[in-house]
């Protein structure tokens, strides 16, 4: 079997999602969310949750993002998120096109997770006239480099925002994967986040994700913010199934058997926790390279087009291609640039 690490989002979907999704399509039903798959869907997320929150189905996990933040931020503010996040790195400024002119502010953090002391130190710095101060802050779990923030790490960066009356954002997208690592869901609203998007896409189903909104304040006329926007499903219960079936199953959040687990993940966890002996170096095709103890190894998106070795079960290195090294270094890999996905 080969595996492609080129993104969560090349492979199709989970059996569970599928069979969901075949049953929605039988007979008829009320539309524009009113019908009962999407109704059990949102209980079944409010149950996971352990909140009273509204629940929405969307088409994407960009729009879901922007869509809250145009929610929690006002035009002339800015929302503090990681510098690799979602947000900042690969939504080609949709957050600052639906909140109407929203910036945002990137902050520092190994592995894809904000450094509380560069959390502090933006949150100190005196307000002017003349920039955007910050609105909200939006974190990321698991983050782009697959980082699990604990609940008491999230503590930690939630409290400081929420005592200067900033509203908090959470992308899901990975956040299954950081409850199969063992995070309680039941956490998130606990904590103070006030919307998450409960991501699906990435987790097996089709193109759909769930906002979920715990602070009710927010969701005044929310059904004619998402069809501004183009995010109302005419026929919301195949956003929704495909969820459903997921969550009753299980298979959202299970975490994969340890020999399946090692095969599709070691040899990415592998290539991003090596200790790092020089400075590597992005190219302009793509791929990412260092040198360690000497001899050069290979890792990032370019694993994607490898091909197993004769009689092993380790990825062998990517064809040879042509780059020019980029005149940017990073200080430590964790810095490295998100990938699209």
């Amino acid at each position: 079997m080969r595996y492609d690490f080129g993104s969560d989002t090349t492979a199709g979907m989970a059996p569970e999602a599928l069979a969901a999704l075949a049953a929605a399509n039988e007979g008829y039903a009320p539309s524009y969310g009113a019908d009962a798959i999407s109704a059990r869907c949102a209980d079944l997320i409010r149950e996971r949750v352990q909140a009273d929150a509204e629940v929405r189905f969307v088409f994407s996990g960009t729009a879901a993002n922007a869509v809250a933040v145009s929610m929690l931020a006002q035009p002339f503010e800015a929302v503090l998120a990681h510098q690799a996040a979602h947000i900042c790195t690969d939504e080609s400024g949709a957050p600052g096109f639906f909140g109407q002119g929203v910036g945002l502010i990137g902050l520092p953090g190994a592995s894809g997770k904000i450094d509380p002391v560069g959390l502090k130190a933006i949150l100190s710095e005196s307000e002017v006239g003349h920039r955007q101060p910050p609105g909200a802050l939006s974190l990321t779990q698991a983050t782009e480099y697959g980082a699990v923030y604990t609940s008491e790490e999230l503590r930690k960066l939630i409290e400081p925002v929420k005592a200067r009356g900033l509203k908090v954002h959470l992308d899901g997208a990975r956040l299954a994967n950081a409850v199969a690592a063992g995070f309680d869901l039941a956490d998130i609203p606990r904590l103070g986040v006030d919307v998450l998007v409960l991501g699906a896409a990435k987790a097996g189903a089709l193109s759909a994700e769930a906002l979920v909104i715990f602070d009710k304040s927010l969701t005044r006329r929310i059904d004619n913010r998402l069809k501004q926007a183009g995010q109302t499903a005419s026929k919301t219960r195949f956003l929704s199934a495909p969820i459903l079936g997921l969550l009753e199953s299980g298979a959202w959040s299970t975490p994969m058997p340890p020999r399946a687990r090692w095969r599709t993940v070691c040899w990415r966890a592998r290539a991003m926790s090596w200790p790092i002996r020089s400075t590597p170096t992005p190219s302009s095709c793509g791929c990412r390279r260092r040198i360690r103890s000497g001899s050069m190894r290979w890792a990032g998106p370019a694993i994607a087009s490898t091909t197993a070795r004769s009689g092993s079960s380790v990825p062998g290195r990517p064809a040879r291609t042509p780059c020019r090294p980029s005149s940017k270094t990073w200080r430590s890999w964790a810095d490295r640039p998100s990938q699209t996905d």
